[in-house]
């Protein structure tokens, strides 16, 4: 199969490329046989013009217009065809060969050159007015004008099919030797399965356009070998997150079945209750996480971001915690309200749950963008964990991963959310050396 697709191309590109200079060669060779036609009957034009206008000269000199026909020098010409005709038409005077071929009978008069054939031979016939009533009238053989346009156009008709041939299988080489890195490639990579998306091709040292597609296949392959090794990460890391309140679950039902009388009714529906608000709070993130992924389109609609941070600062304040929201200004954006009030909550319950006294949060338009920013005092984020805190089931071993409950999944969908929503997250230190997350949106117009 490999190989009918190469020479399938081989073979189109070969016959395109034939067809081409066909096309060429053949407008060509046609233009090339009209235009030396052309330049061959004007240079034997000018020649018998040439030659008429010295017979004239002859014919008209000292003693030739008072002389009778028989004393012109006219008869006496060899290897010309010359007729002096009168007015009436009647030939006066003929050169040897015009008298042998036609004897009494005219050459045609023209005012312009024109080709006859005597004798089986073209001739091309001119004529000039003599002083007097008479015409005389030359015959130049182009016999051999048109041998050699013969002659070059059966080089042409040879040379065009020779050069078509040269062309062809220059091309069908060229093409070839082309394409065998490309057939190499391919095989390649059809080679290349699920279980085996370490591999990578090898790139020429040519430098070319071939060497440009190795490179840009590896670059495919290394982004689908991270996104199949995310993948497997991501169904490892939910299985167990889905595992640890199912367990949960299972073993005080477990013992309750075995010791109805060391656990109570209430104890194990209090504990399957919590491990199931677990599970559900996990069940929702990832599916807010696919379709996110899936790219699913939020709802389009004004969306007043102080009154959200506003939301999240009298709900944490009820919870008792200290924030700060004196940083928060006026702005719109464009948006889902739900996901933003996802993302804002996200950002904010993991504030949360890593400050030690206070957390702030801020809303700040400027440049046609709006900037929410949530701060704590904790112990920070050390700067070559920042972007890795953004992945999912992520916990970082340093003393602020020492998370009550969550999930490891707050902070993939907060970022999912604002790339979905036309923007971006980011994370620094805060005034007080803890995190301060940064969520950068457009304001609406």
């Amino acid at each position: 199969m490999a190989s009918g697709w190469w020479r399938s191309v081989r073979g189109r590109t070969t016959l395109g490329a034939t067809l081409v200079v066909a096309i060429a060669l053949i407008v060509g060779a046609l233009s090339f046989h009209a235009v030396l036609s052309l330049s061959v009957h004007d240079s034997s034009q000018r020649a018998a013009e040439q030659r008429l206008e010295e017979l004239g000269d002859r014919v008209d000199g000292p003693g030739g217009r008072n002389a009778g026909p028989d004393d012109r020098d006219i008869e006496s010409l060899e290897d010309d065809f010359v007729q002096i005709i009168d007015s009436d038409g009647a030939v006066r005077s003929a050169s040897e060969d015009a008298r042998e071929a036609l004897g009494s009978t005219a050459l045609p008069l023209a005012d312009e050159a024109r080709t006859v054939t005597i004798d089986g031979e073209p001739m091309l016939v001119v004529s000039d007015d003599l002083d007097g009533d008479e015409t005389i009238v030359l015959a130049t053989s182009v016999e051999d004008d048109a041998e050699t346009l013969s002659t070059v156009a059966t080089l042409l008709a040879v040379a065009v099919p020779l050069v078509l041939l040269l062309v062809a299988g220059t091309t069908w080489l060229v093409t070839g030797r082309a394409l065998r890195p490309v057939t190499r490639i391919r095989q390649e990579v059809d080679g290349i399965t699920a279980e085996r998306l370490h591999q990578r091709l090898a790139v020429p040292d040519s430098g070319d356009e071939i060497a440009a597609l190795a490179t840009t296949m590896n670059g495919m392959l290394d982004r689908l070998d991270a996104a199949a090794t995310a993948q497997r990460r991501f169904v490892s890391d939910a299985s167990h997150e889905l595992r640890s309140p199912l367990a949960t679950i299972r073993q005080h039902a477990e013992l309750a079945q075995a010791h109805p009388a060391v656990t109570s009714i209430a104890e194990l529906a209090e504990v399957v209750s919590d491990e199931g608000l677990r599970l559900q709070g996990i069940v929702e993130a990832l599916l807010l996480l696919a379709r996110l992924d899936e790219g699913v389109a939020p709802h389009d609609e004004p969306v007043d971001l102080d009154d959200i941070a506003l939301g999240e600062v009298r709900r944490l304040r009820a919870a008792g915690v200290e924030v700060d929201g004196s940083g928060i200004r006026a702005a719109r954006v464009s948006g889902d309200p739900r996901l933003l009030g996802q993302l804002l909550r996200n950002l904010a319950d993991n504030a949360v749950r890593h400050s030690r006294r206070r957390i702030a949060i801020g809303v700040t338009p400027r440049d046609g963008y709006v900037f929410v920013t949530i701060e704590d005092d904790g112990g920070g984020v050390p700067v070559e964990e920042r972007e890795r805190i953004f992945e999912r089931f992520v916990r970082l071993d340093e003393a602020r991963s020492r998370d009550a409950g969550g999930s490891g999944l707050g902070l993939a969908i907060a970022r999912g959310i604002a790339t979905a929503e036309g923007g971006s997250i980011s994370v620094d230190d805060s005034r007080w050396g803890g995190a301060r997350f940064v969520v950068t949106l457009p304001l609406t117009a």
